[in-house]
Formats: C-alpha cells, structure tokens, sequence
C-alpha cells in the first residue's frame, strides 16, 4: 500500500535544504500517489517553491522552534497530522523530537556509526557513509543511501533543481548588460565562511582588470554593510553594479538563472547555481570537508579551491577540540589560502568560460 502523507524535516540552512530536496524528486516517482509536505525554515522556502514534487511547505522560524513551548506545540500539530513516513535527514534534537512524538509508523533518520540513540526516534535508521564514492558528494550520496536502504530504491537521482515559472524565466534586468555576467558571492553565510576582505578584493581586481565582463555582488541583506566594506577596497569599481541586487531567495534564483557564472564563497548560493545549470567557482573555508559539499565538481563547469587540495579530509582527522578551535576562528588558516593561491586554479577556469584576458584581445 502506497502511503498517503510523507513528511521532510530539514529545518536548517539554504544549501541542506536545497539538496534535501532530491528525497521528494525521487520520492515522487517511487510513490506517485503520495502527498510530501516540506517542514523548513522560513528564510529558506525559496529554494522549493514551484516544485511539482512538493505539494506543502512548512515554515517555522529558527529562533522560535528552539524555544519548548514552541517545540511542543509544532510536535502537537505534527502528530495531529498523521503522517505515514517522515524522513529526518536533520538528525538533530528538535527533529528528532518531533519524529519520535508523530506516532508515525514508519520514521527514517541517519545516526553516525557506532553511536547508539538513546530513544526510539525512528523505525529504521541509516548510518552516514564512511566516504563519499560518486560525483554528487558525499551529502548528496548519503541522502540517496537512504532512499535505496529504506525504500529500496535503485539508482535514485542525486541531481537536485530549482524550478522557474513563466515570469521568472521572463526576468530581464540584466538584459542588456555586458557579457558575461559574473555574480560573485561575497561573503559567506557566516563570517566564519567568508575569504578575508582584502582577498576578496584582490580577487575582484584581477577579474575586472582582466576581463571584459559585469560584476555583481551577492549577499544577505543583513550583510550590505560588510559587502561595501569590499567594494570600497576594490581598486576597479568600474565593472561592478552594486544597484542589480535582489534581497530574497526566489529574487536572486531568478537574478542568477540569467548570470552566466558564479564565483563564491562556499554557501547556498553554490547550490542554487547549480540547480540552475550555472557554472561555478567554489571557495571553501578550511573548516569545511570539501568532499561533502562538492557535488558535481568536474574541474570544468564546477570547481574550486580548499586550503586542504591534497587531503580534503583533513578537517575530519583531527580531534573534536581541534575543529572547535578552527571553526571558532579559521581566518589564520584562512590567511594561507592567498589570492595567489585561488588565482592558480581560478585563471584556467575563466580561460576556459570567459572571454580572452583583456591583453590577448
């Protein structure tokens, strides 16, 4: 028997959110009839609007759902519900408190190896992969280990997409811009995720002075005051157009569904751009373990740069209070991963996507 409610709970950033949406592309196929509602945060609905495979989005406030009171009654309204499955790819405890009060018969979440939860919050549960061993990334490649374990699935599709309407495939602001446009994500979602200013700057400088193109900045609203903190050190100021801007996920999905690239910071933004068959250019903080994250790199449409090239899972290796300690401040390591560094890996990508380097025109 088919079920009849499926629930998604992935009520954390843009990026999660976005990949976490795969569950319903192949969750949609495998049980036509069934209805999938999404339980996200409300600044990240943006990324599943229009998507045929959802049917309901849930919103809730990250603030708000870390209060009891507000737990509790979210847990009320999902165990009136009735859910049939519910699938926690979150994993943590406001989820996991919400799968094991739903009464729902069948409840999947992920556990790390060798660790025993100490409550029932699901019927069946599915161990992180060791390693990733596909294209997609291992954040990806774990999301399809569940649907084959759970559901028995073969060969799901990890490919995750954004979908347009009409009008937002009409979007025309940047039309009659010089090409190519180039959005450049700034700074990243936290301050812990974002290249030194000074580096970004450099970094910018090297693109205007040497390639023909429109420059424009990406950013969360709250952010506006550190993005011009970087416009004012950028030498050449001439190629960037701080006026096209658009302060919600849906406006910048259809703004980046008309730019020809995406160079950035590692974030949501990557995962929007490539949903949207954009290339992209990702630059990792060293906290962050590469091989999660880097779905569908090639080297070519998609590729990047990390302080760790050679040994992307160095980060996992070391001790818990190590990676508390980088994670809490990684601008030292951030510093050895100069623009000189980026720019070794960066110019043969632009080689190969923009037009010739001003000199060679």
């Amino acid at each position: 028997m088919q079920p009849k409610k499926i629930l998604v709970i992935q009520n954390k950033r843009i990026g999660d959110v976005l990949i976490a949406s795969v569950l319903a592309n192949n969750l949609k196929s495998h049980f036509p009839n069934s209805h999938i509602t999404y339980f996200v945060y409300d600044y990240t609905a943006g990324v599943l609007e229009q998507n045929p495979n959802i049917d309901r989005i849930i919103l809730a406030k990250d603030a708000e759902l870390k209060k009891i009171s507000v737990l509790l009654k979210t847990i009320r309204q999902i165990r009136k519900e009735k859910y049939d499955i519910i699938i926690d790819p979150y994993a943590k405890f406001q989820s996991r408190m919400m799968c094991l009060f739903s009464k729902a018969p069948i409840r999947v979440g992920f556990k790390r190896k060798n660790k025993k939860l100490k409550f029932r919050f699901y019927t069946q549960t599915v161990t992180f992969l060791d390693k990733a061993t596909l294209p997609c990334g291992k954040a990806l490649e774990d999301r399809m280990n569940l649907l084959e374990e759970a559901f028995g699935m073969e060969s799901p599709d990890p490919m995750y997409r954004i979908f347009l309407n009409e009008e937002e495939q009409n979007y025309n602001r940047i039309d009659s811009f010089e090409r190519p446009v180039i959005m450049l994500g700034v700074l990243g979602s936290t301050p812990n995720k974002s290249l030194p200013y000074e580096y970004t700057a450099e970094l910018i400088d090297y693109l205007a002075e040497n390639h023909k193109a429109t420059l424009l900045f990406n950013y969360a609203p709250h952010q506006k005051e550190e993005a011009l903190k970087i416009y004012e050190m950028c030498k050449f100021k001439e190629q960037i157009d701080l006026d096209i801007y658009e302060d919600s996920i849906r406006g910048f999905v259809t703004l980046m569904n008309k730019c020809d690239l995406l160079i950035s910071n590692e974030g949501g933004s990557v995962h929007i751009a490539k949903a949207l068959d954009r290339p992209t250019f990702t630059i990792y903080s060293p906290y962050i373990t590469k091989s999660h994250w880097n779905s569908f790199e090639d080297g070519k449409k998609h590729d990047s740069i990390h302080l760790f090239e050679d040994d992307e899972d160095y980060f996992e290796s070391l001790s818990r209070e190590e990676k508390k300690e980088i994670e809490s401040n990684p601008e030292q390591l951030y510093r050895k991963l100069t623009p000189k560094r980026i720019l070794d890996k960066l110019k043969p990508y632009l080689k190969h996507h923009l037009n010739p380097p001003k000199n060679e025109v």
